[in-house]
């Protein structure tokens, strides 16, 4: 039983490692490449709907190439914002980092967080102060 499991997961892993990584995972693809992705298509966002959030289509690296993957709609996540897929160069490298979700308002009151961390600057964090628009003068 045990030899077959390890036969039919060797014959497997190569066919995971090709699927579409889900949209909520940070990835990096741990490979420096030196070709650039080619510019964005051109794509027409669907209209709106309720409750989700379009995440346009970019360049992934597949079998030594940049592959086009289109645009998709994935299910909103109050509190959080979704960060697209996108390349990064780094000293003539690029380094794919995939669409994840991120926190972005701790406190809840609809400012996100690199804007609204300390607002009346007494040292205390927004989302723990008491009176986060009071400077106490």
């Amino acid at each position: 039983m045990f030899k077959a499991s390890v036969i039919a997961l060797s014959l497997l892993a190569p066919l995971a490692a090709s699927l579409p990584l889900p949209a909520s995972a940070a990835v990096d693809i741990g490979v420096a490449i030196r070709i650039p992705p080619p510019a964005p298509r051109y794509e027409v966002v669907p209209a709106p709907r309720p409750g989700f959030v379009w995440v346009p289509g970019y360049w992934a690296w597949r079998g030594n190439q940049h592959v086009w993957i289109g645009g998709t709609w994935v299910a909103g996540r109050p509190g959080y914002v979704y960060n697209h897929p996108h390349w990064v160069e780094r000293n003539g490298q690029w380094y794919f980092t995939g669409g994840h979700w991120a926190r972005h308002d701790k406190d809840r009151d609809g400012v996100p967080n690199a804007r609204d961390s300390d607002r009346d600057g007494d040292g205390v964090p927004n989302w723990v102060d008491r009176h986060p628009n009071s400077t106490g003068r």
